[in-house]
C-alpha cells in the first residue's frame, strides 16, 4: 500500500517515518526545497523517544502529483492555515477511491477542504476525514530526526460525511489503532482545545511578549486568565450543546488527556501539568497562537453559533481584538461560513450535510 503525507513538519516527518519502518510504501511531499533536497540526501527520517528506528522513504517531493499518485491514503499534516491551498494543489490528481485524512482538521478542517475541492472542480469520488488531534506529541530535533515525546491512546476521528466514517476507519485503523470513530466532524472540530487556550494566553502576555520577557506559556498561568478561560469555553461548549454535542470542559478535557495531572482548578492543573510545564513563550504576536487558532479555531466555532443562533461575544471580540493586535484581516480567509460551504444553510441543514451528504 502506497501512503502519501503531504507536509513534512514535526508530525509529518513523524508519521511518514513511522509507517515507512513498518514496511509501507511512503512518499513525503513538501514545498520546501531545501528541507526535501535534505530529506531526500538522508534517504528517510529518523524516530527517537518513545519510537526508536529509521523509516526508509521511497519518494521525497516537491511534486505533489508525483506524492499523490497511487496513494490509497493522504494524510495531510500541514499546519490548518494550508488546508485550503493544499486542496487547490491536488484536486487535479486526486482519484476514485482514495482516502484523505487531515492530521489534524483542527476546526471545520474537513468542511473547508472538501468546499476547496468543490472550487476547483474535483468530480471523483474520494473519502475525506478529520482527526481530532495529531496522533503524536513530537518535535523535530533536526531535519530527518524526531523527537516521538508521546502516543496518544485514542484519537478520534470523523469523515465528511459521516456516513462514510467507518469505510474510512477500515482503511486507517491498520496504520493507527488509535484512531477511534466518533459522530461527526462537528465533535472532532469543536474539541479543538488549543483554540481555547492559546488565543487567551497569548493576548493577555502580548505586552509581555513584545518586551523579548520570557515566560512559561502554561506554568506562569494565573487564577484571572483562568478564569477567563473557563468563560472563554463556555461559549464553545454552548455552540456544541445547540448542535446536540456535549463536550468536555477545558478544566475536565486536561485531566482526560493528561491523567497524570494534578489540581482542582483549571489554574492548578495548567500548572501543573507534566506535558505542559516545559513550553516556553513565543518569541512574537505573530505566532501560530493567533495566525492560525483565530481563524481555523476561534473564527469557525463563532461562525457555528451564528449559525445556531447561539450568542458567543468573548468568541467575537477575541477575533477582533486579536485582528485589531496583528493589524490583519482573519476573517476573509478563515473559516466563515462561506469558506466552509455551509453559508445560508440552518442548523439541521448543516447537521444533514455533515451527516449524510457532503
Amino acid at each position: 500500500m502506497k501512503i502519501a503525507v503531504l507536509g513534512a513538519g514535526n508530525g509529518g516527518q513523524a508519521i511518514a517515518g513511522y509507517l515507512a519502518m513498518q514496511g509501507y510504501e511512503v512518499a513525503l511531499y513538501d514545498i520546501v526545497e531545501a528541507k526535501i533536497n535534505e530529506l531526500r540526501t538522508l534517504g528517510g527520517v529518523r524516530l527517537e523517544g518513545r519510537i526508536q528506528g529509521f523509516g526508509r522513504i521511497s519518494c521525497i517531493t516537491t511534486d505533489i502529483a508525483e506524492a499523490v499518485r497511487d496513494a490509497e491514503i493522504i494524510m495531510v499534516t500541514t499546519i490548518a492555515n494550508a488546508h485550503k491551498a493544499v486542496a487547490h494543489t491536488i484536486a487535479p490528481y486526486l482519484k476514485d477511491g482514495q482516502t484523505v485524512v487531515l492530521n489534524p482538521g483542527r476546526t471545520c478542517g474537513a468542511l473547508v477542504f472538501k468546499q476547496a475541492l468543490l472550487e476547483s472542480g474535483c468530480k471523483v469520488r474520494f473519502y475525506l476525514a478529520e482527526a481530532q488531534t495529531l496522533v503524536y506529541a513530537c518535535r523535530i530535533v533536526e531535519n530527518g530526526t524526531v523527537n516521538i515525546i508521546g502516543v496518544k491512546d485514542e484519537v478520534l476521528l470523523s469523515a465528511l460525511p459521516a456516513a462514510d466514517t467507518d469505510y474510512v476507519l477500515s482503511k486507517v485503523t491498520p496504520l493507527y489503532p488509535s484512531f477511534t470513530k466518533t459522530t461527526n466532524v462537528l465533535r472532532t472540530s469543536l474539541e479543538n482545545i488549543g483554540a481555547i487556550f492559546h488565543p487567551c494566553v497569548l493576548l493577555f502576555n502580548a505586552a509581555t511578549i513584545e518586551r523579548n520577557e520570557m515566560f512559561w506559556f502554561y506554568r506562569d498561568m494565573t487564577e484571572q486568565v483562568a478564569s477567563f478561560i473557563e468563560r472563554f469555553d463556555a461559549e464553545r461548549l454552548a455552540v456544541g450543546k445547540a448542535y446536540g454535542i456535549d463536550l468536555l470542559g477545558v478544566k475536565e478535557w486536561i485531566k482526560v488527556a493528561y491523567k497524570d495531572t494534578v489540581g482542582n482548578t483549571l489554574c492548578e492543573r495548567m500548572r501543573n501539568n507534566p506535558a505542559y510545564h516545559d513550553i516556553k513563550s513565543p518569541s512574537t504576536i505573530f505566532t501560530r497562537q493567533l495566525t492560525e487558532d483565530i481563524p481555523t479555531g476561534v473564527l469557525p466555532i463563532k461562525e457555528l453559533g451564528k449559525a445556531a443562533n447561539v450568542e458567543t461575544p468573548l468568541l467575537e471580540s477575541m477575533i477582533h481584538i486579536s485582528e485589531a493586535l496583528l493589524g490583519e484581516d482573519l476573517h476573509t480567509n478563515g473559516r466563515n461560513l462561506k469558506n466552509l460551504g455551509i453559508e445560508g444553510k440552518k442548523k439541521q441543514e448543516i447537521i444533514d450535510y455533515i451527516t449524510h451528504e457532503a
